[in-house]
This record gives C-alpha cells, sequence and structure tokens, in this order.
C-alpha cells in the first residue's frame, strides 16, 4: 500500500502568472523622438508667421484718413492720434484711440475704421455751439448740453449766437463750471424757441442766474423780459404785440415782469417797484 506524501505548499505552482516588463524598443524611442521633434518645427513654424505677420511691413499703418470735422483741422485731429502710425494694423486697439479722440472738446464722436493692408479711417462728429457762454468779459462757446467747448476767440468771428449770461461760474482753479440747474433751464428755453425761428432770431441775450426765471434781451429792444421757466415763445410774442403801448406809457422801461399770465408788470427805468402794465 503506498504512503501518501504530505502535502507541502513550497512545491505548488502559483497560479498568479509573473507580469511581462514591457521594453522600450529602438523603434518605440525613434517614434517619439519624431514626434518630439516634429512638434518643436510645428511650433517654431508658427512663431516664425506671427512673428512675420506682426513685423510685416506691408501692415504697417501708415495712412490716416479724417472725415466729417469742420472746426478741428486736420492737423489737429491727426495729432491726437500720432502714435497710431506705425503700429500693427492687426493689433492696433482701436477703441484705445476713439477714447483719445473725444478727449477733445470740439469731438462729440469718433469711429475709427481699419482698411486692409495699412489704412486708418476715421469719421469725427463734431459738437454743435448753440450759445455763447459769458462770464465776467469772457465768452466760451457751449453745446446743448451746456458743456463748454471752447473759449472764445476772433476764429469763431463767424458764429452768429446768442449769449447766455448767469450760466457760467469762474473757479479759481482749472476750466469754468457750469451749473446743470441752469444748463438745464437754458436748453429749455432754446428748444421751446426752435418752433418759433422768427423770435429765436431776435433773442440777443438772455440770462439764467435765476433757475426758475429766464430774462431775455431782445435785439433793438432796451427792455429786460422776465419770462419764468415755462412758456418762453408765448410770453416773448405777447411782449411784442404790447411792446408799442408799453413804449407810450412808460418811455423808459427797465424790466417786463411776463411770469404771471395775463398779469404783467413793468418797472420803469430808475423805479424801484414795477407797476401793472394795463392801468
Amino acid at each position: 500500500m503506498g504512503v501518501r506524501a504530505p502535502a507541502d505548499k513550497r512545491f505548488r505552482r502559483s497560479h498568479v502568472k509573473p507580469s511581462r516588463r514591457r521594453r522600450t524598443t529602438r523603434a518605440g524611442l525613434l517614434g517619439i523622438g519624431r514626434a518630439v521633434v516634429l512638434f518643436l518645427l510645428v511650433a517654431y513654424a508658427l512663431y516664425r508667421a506671427t512673428d512675420l505677420v506682426l513685423n510685416a511691413s506691408a501692415l504697417a499703418i501708415d495712412r490716416i484718413e479724417v472725415r466729417g470735422h469742420t472746426r478741428l483741422s486736420t492737423g489737429e485731429v491727426l495729432a491726437l492720434v500720432d502714435d497710431l502710425r506705425g503700429d500693427n494694423i492687426l493689433t492696433a486697439r482701436l477703441e484705445t484711440w476713439r477714447d483719445r479722440l473725444i478727449t477733445s472738446p470740439w469731438v462729440k464722436n469718433a469711429s475709427l475704421r481699419k482698411v486692409m493692408p495699412s489704412t486708418i479711417d476715421i469719421v469725427i462728429t463734431e459738437r454743435l455751439p448753440i450759445a455763447f457762454g459769458r462770464v465776467d468779459e469772457q465768452l466760451y462757446l457751449v453745446d446743448a448740453r451746456g458743456a463748454v467747448i471752447d473759449e472764445y476767440g476772433p476764429h469763431y468771428a463767424d458764429f452768429d449766437l446768442p449769449i447766455i449770461d448767469g450760466l457760467i461760474e469762474r473757479v479759481e482753479t482749472g476750466p469754468p463750471v457750469i451749473d446743470p440747474a441752469r444748463a438745464r433751464l437754458a436748453l429749455r428755453f432754446m428748444e421751446d424757441l426752435e418752433s418759433r425761428p422768427d423770435l429765436a432770431r431776435r433773442v440777443s441775450q438772455f440770462d439764467v442766474a435765476d433757475a426758475a426765471d429766464v430774462v431775455v434781451l431782445l435785439d433793438g429792444d432796451g427792455a429786460l423780459l422776465r419770462l419764468g421757466n415755462v412758456g418762453f415763445s408765448d410770453r416773448i410774442h405777447a411782449y411784442l404785440e404790447m411792446a408799442e403801448a408799453l413804449r407810450e406809457r412808460v418811455p423808459e422801461i427797465d424790466y417786463v415782469d411776463l411770469r404771471f399770465g395775463e398779469r404783467v408788470y413793468v418797472r420803469p427805468a430808475g423805479s424801484d417797484d414795477p407797476i401793472p402794465a394795463v392801468p
């Protein structure tokens, strides 16, 4: 009878197969090397292409065309964007240069457009003066927003505009300051007269020092007209209809107060008290 040998685990075969180490072949190394070299070549080619485009003389801005300006000279506009010349047209940030253009008091808006390969087209929209704002004896061009455009000088002698007193305040340092409430009143007055150009042409100057009362002086008439803050054109028209009769009663008039509808008051020159226009 056979004797069974004792089981010994040391002699059992393992059922787990040993892992095989991956061997990097020479062919694999060559493939990786080729990929790296190809990547570097492509990257260098892209770099060189970008560099050539960004530094191409054909794309350097060498011409700036300006349109839409009348008061500003072409030279004054170009001086604001002179550093734009030589920039690459593809990378030029036009919004930055637009912001620089509108720093000019005359420029209301500006648009810039790239025209390939090397031209920038600029269209200027200028501010429109509506009056002269007066401070002491100095006049300033003022636009519809009540903003000061420029100090009046001989080169603006062709403007035939009314003079506004009380709109601008002199300050110790910096440019003159416009009171917003007075500017709104002045604008409403001028907008009201737009529908009556015959009356607008008669206005020589007006005062908005009191933000609730426009005081008007007409061409060829020495009487001050106190119009309040509404119905400006109607009140001027009412005065013109009664002016001759008023002069018969009061030859020298200081002011005519038209703020109270049909109740019109006149203050004679040299008097302290107004009197009713109709006795």
